[in-house]
């Protein structure tokens, strides 16, 4: 018995719902198609824009994020098992019309055949990333929470000036502090990298934490406002406050820091971004970019200043993994192991 088109009903998922193992229906009168692996292409802003993917049979489609995908029951069109579903009510009155089996499509006429590809839903093969593991629900800190970060000694302007004042003589602090004293303007991107920078400065290399905590905390009290570039210097005083005072015993700030470090996590409302998003950080996650090829370079050329470049680009790195809670790939225990290694590095 078959079925005409009108009869014939299809599914339609939103492409984030789709895993490998799904079937869809590629472009054309083919059979649906099994999904196998994935790559997201993210555009020049850092967001998933286009799907790279590879079907079991060995070809490749393009599919852009947001389209919605006609999918079949679980098994190559064309087989018994994937015969469309009908309503009890069709499925009554041709059963009580006829009780044949179903034609071998080996003897079905070329018309027949026709008739039924037109009623396949075309458009492309939309395959898309699996979904990811659903991250914990982000849980911004308590006014409670929030008061454990003190509020400055003074004026911005103040705080710096301070801090500096117990390092005279060292020209990148000095430089930096001189630059700051002339007025804090949090809405500057060059601002907040100085004094991130500063706050670097000061616990790394001049190994003055406190200091380097009262110049940080000036930065991690600022919101998250979807500019992701003034965002990284404060996502790096965040992660540096975290890690000196997780090293001082203070883990109950430390969390304070953590819980605002993932602050962009909670912003995006719609599901399928925020699950595409998701996925995309935790691969960054799991694979971080710690510099190996770039220290080895300047290693084997003996280039000791590059090194260490690298090696603090490294440490910043480690100390973003270590306020994340580590990932997949490298626990707590052993960035703490780095994280010391590093430190010896860029200080000796």
């Amino acid at each position: 018995m078959t079925h005409s088109p009108a009869t014939q009903q299809y599914k339609e998922k939103q492409a984030g719902d789709l895993q490998p193992g799904d079937f869809v229906f590629p472009p054309g009168d083919g059979p649906a198609e099994e999904i196998a692996t994935v790559e997201v292409e993210n555009d020049d802003y850092g967001v998933a824009a286009l799907l790279l993917v590879t079907t079991v049979d060995g070809g490749t489609v393009r599919i852009a994020v947001g389209s919605s995908v006609p999918v079949g029951d679980g098994v190559p069109a064309g087989s018994g098992a994937d015969a469309p579903a009908v309503t009890s009510e069709e499925s009554t009155t041709e059963d009580s019309s006829s009780n044949s089996s179903a034609p071998d499509p080996s003897t079905t006429d070329s018309g027949t055949s026709a008739e039924a590809d037109a009623g396949a839903p075309a458009g492309p093969a939309v395959v898309v990333p699996p979904r990811p593991e659903t991250p914990p629900a982000y849980t911004g800190p308590t006014a409670e929470e929030l008061a454990l970060i003190p509020e400055p000694d003074g004026t911005p302007e103040a705080v710096v000036s301070a801090a500096a004042a117990n390092h005279k003589g060292k020209n990148g602090v000095q430089v930096l502090a001189d630059r700051l004293a002339k007025g804090i303007n949090t809405k500057s991107g060059s601002c907040l990298r100085d004094l991130s920078n500063l706050a670097f400065d000061l616990c790394i290399v001049l190994r003055d934490p406190d200091h380097a905590l009262a110049v940080a905390d000036l930065l991690n009290v600022l919101p998250f406002d979807g500019n992701l570039d003034r965002w990284a210097s404060i996502e790096r005083a965040l992660a540096l406050s975290s890690f000196i005072c997780r090293e001082a015993g203070q883990a109950e700030r430390a969390a304070v820091y953590e819980k605002l470090l993932r602050a962009p996590e909670s912003q995006e409302e719609d599901p399928f971004k925020a699950r595409i998003n998701a996925r995309v950080r935790q691969r960054s996650l799991n694979e971080p970019n710690l510099y190996d090829k770039e220290i080895f370079r300047a290693i084997d050329n003996g280039n000791h200043e590059a090194e260490r470049d690298w090696r603090f680009l490294r440490l910043e790195a480690l100390m973003f993994l270590r306020a994340h809670g580590g990932s997949k790939t490298i626990g707590e225990d052993e960035l703490a192991r780095r994280i010391s290694n590093e430190l010896e590095s860029v200080r000796a």
